[in-house]
């Protein structure tokens, strides 16, 4: 690793640790004092990092073990009553399926974009508020920004050019866990998953904590060092992206679908990393027994423990929506007090999922454009927000000009598994749903 690839990793690293609760004020003052390109000093701080103490008066209960997890989150129904046909339970689960793709989508173009952003390329091209996929910006004016023109031009994610689910990293992970459960069943462990990596998913598409987790497994290390070693990402939105799959398979077994995430999360992730796939895997699973979304959202804090930062965030949304009736005003709040995080992280989007959720009140449309406004990872909130609506509404009550330009198609870089059919991919989900439904009988 060289120096300017080290440094990096130190900075992220003292950002994370004083996120987590440890005053960093003194090695802020060491990497300041540093001359010249000193690896081993930089390296000296790196490990004086991981030896930290947690701050006193540092408010939170944040443990990354699942016992550990359990014992610290509120009551709540670890099971409930999801009383479907096999045809009800298929049409859900290929809902949670197109809706992840239709989200998904729809943010892809506008990725890492802030709202303000978000907001100019719609008012040039018209379209504000968005009610569709982004439209392609052909009449720029001359002095428009380089990021506008590049984005505007990308057609094959732009309205009226898209013909299928094109690669992103957020499906390839929905995908690989689909293969995990064909492969290794419901006792698969964290070291599978691992496996599952190394053999089917190329290094250079996994990104931030999945990357450094991946270099740990081939440089030989094993979970959960995998999650903490030289990997600063391990509470960013990596491991809360990869908890459909768990969700899907878990229909009315919100407390199983969260053991589910806790054993995929583990293998890079920390705390409200992995509280993150825990609570929406759990949310998942509930939007098979009910269509009320704060239900759905309590549900969901019922399986991550009570006094983290990530609860602390879902219950701040929950009051804004009560308070105000425009979105606008609880993107306010959320930016005032979560835009601090990095654009990435699990709890300022998780943030912007329930955004969409609370004000979209249950219609599809509604719930993914509002998430995708908002900023930040739009392809990943827009495919979370997604996939809860798809699974509670179901394939066939969902709007078709957001699923009809899929053409039930997806491109995967898993291997084995591009082009797939998304009806295919929801049927062999069907399969493990319902074996995992008999287990529990």
């Amino acid at each position: 690793m060289g120096y300017d690839d080290l440094e990096r990793l130190v900075r992220d690293e003292i950002r994370q640790r004083e996120e987590e609760g440890y005053d960093v004020s003194e090695i802020r003052f060491s990497l300041a004092e540093i001359k010249g390109r000193d690896y081993s000093s930089l390296k000296a701080i790196m490990e004086n990092l991981s030896k930290l103490k947690l701050k006193p008066d540092f408010p939170y209960k944040e443990p990354s073990e699942i016992a550990e997890i359990r014992n610290e989150r509120p009551k709540g129904p670890r099971e409930i009553t999801a009383d479907l046909s096999d045809g009800e339970l298929l049409n859900k689960i290929y809902g949670g399926w197109l809706g992840r793709c239709a989200g998904c989508l729809l943010g892809k173009p506008v990725e890492g974009l802030s709202k303000e952003q978000i907001e100019k390329w719609l008012k040039i091209a018209d379209a504000y508020p968005l009610d569709d996929y982004f439209p392609p910006l052909s009449d720029l004016p001359r002095d428009a920004a380089e990021w506008l023109k590049s984005r505007g031009s990308r057609l094959e994610v732009l309205r009226g050019h898209i013909d299928h689910m094109v690669r992103d990293d957020d499906i390839d992970y929905t995908i690989i866990n689909l293969h995990i459960l064909k492969t290794h069943g419901f006792e698969f462990t964290t070291e599978d998953v691992g496996k599952a990596w190394l053999s089917n998913l190329p290094f250079l598409r996994v990104y931030t904590a999945e990357r450094a987790a991946y270099r740990n497994l081939v440089n030989g290390l094993v979970p959960p060092e995998t999650a903490t070693y030289m990997n600063p990402y391990r509470e960013w939105i990596g491991a809360q992206i990869r908890a459909d799959m768990w969700g899907y398979v878990a229909p009315g077994m919100p407390e199983y679908g969260a053991e589910l995430a806790f054993r995929d999360a583990r293998l890079s992730h920390v705390k409200n990393g992995i509280y993150g796939e825990m609570f929406i895997s759990a949310m998942i699973s509930a939007a098979f027994a009910t269509s009320d979304i704060e239900e759905l959202i309590n549900i969901g804090l019922s399986e991550i423990p009570a006094e983290s930062r990530l609860s602390e965030a879902v219950k701040d949304v929950i009051e804004w929506r009560k308070k105000f009736s425009d979105w606008r005003e609880s993107w306010k709040r959320i930016n005032e007090k979560y835009g601090r995080y990095h654009r990435v992280h699990t709890i300022n989007n998780a943030a912007l999922v329930l955004l969409g959720l609370l004000y979209g009140e249950g219609d599809f449309e509604r719930s993914i454009t509002i998430s995708v406004m908002g900023g930040w990872d739009t392809d990943c909130n827009g495919a979370t927000a997604g996939s809860i609506l798809g699974v509670m509404l179901g394939a066939d009550r969902m709007p078709k000009k957001w699923i009809a330009p899929l053409n039930d198609r997806i491109e995967s870089f898993v291997i084995g598994y591009n082009n797939s059919r998304i009806s295919d991919l929801a049927e062999h989900t069907f399969n493990l749903a319902k074996t995992a439904l008999k287990r529990r009988k």
